[in-house]
């Protein structure tokens, strides 16, 4: 691709960086130095303000089917933007990775946590009017009908696509859910809190869903 001397020219980035070039050819090797040094700190920081606004963060605290397709709407529309996205699920959240086919031994609270929570994304209920699950089937019709992606689907092109899913670690704890019996997805790990916080520091958008 080429790339013309009218827009090389309007980036000022570039008309810093050739003007740091015309220091560095002197023959003070101490102001050439100097003058390096400068451009690899205008180069570093035009990396970090790149990388930090291509990158959304999203925690994905509900466990509701609405607010889930949301999400992963939100999150997919972010990539056609070209941004990294990295969703931190907890909680309640979490329910929508479990893959229903998948059955472990499990203790006492943990066969608990199993029977009062959904098993996966085809069980969640809607956040509002659900109506004993007949909501969820309605919304369910309507996205076909409208040509709206099942949320099965959306989590498929999310990690088609490159989305990072991130399971919060002390909820898997609380709720006995463990990483053998999650959806396999591309690319989800389990991490603490830490690991959202340093996502949420170099992001120039967090959202809370």
């Amino acid at each position: 691709m080429t790339v013309s001397s009218s827009v090389e020219a309007s980036n000022p980035l570039d008309t810093t960086l050739t003007a740091t070039t015309q220091q560095v050819t002197g023959d003070d090797p101490a102001a050439r130095l100097q003058a390096l040094e400068e451009r690899v700190r205008q180069l570093e920081s035009k990396l970090v303000e790149q990388s930090v606004s291509d990158r959304l963060t999203m925690v994905v605290f509900s466990g509701d089917f609405d607010r889930l397709v949301a999400a992963f709407i939100i999150a997919l529309g972010a990539t056609a933007y070209d941004m990294q996205v990295d969703l931190f699920v907890t909680f309640w959240g979490i329910t929508a990775l479990r893959d229903g086919r998948k059955h472990l031994k499990k203790d006492l609270v943990g066969t608990m946590f199993d029977r009062m929570l959904a098993a996966g994304s085809k069980e969640l209920s809607l956040s509002r009017m659900n109506m004993a699950g007949a909501g969820v089937k309605l919304f369910r019709h309507l996205m076909r009908e409208k040509g709206v992606h099942s949320l099965e689907d959306l989590i498929r092109e999310a990690g088609q696509l490159g989305v990072r899913v991130h399971a919060c670690e002390m909820s898997m704890g609380l709720m006995g859910i463990q990483r053998e019996e999650l959806i396999d997805y591309p690319d989800l790990d389990v991490c603490g809190v830490g690991t959202f916080i340093a996502l949420a520091k170099d992001s120039r958008q967090t959202l809370f869903i």
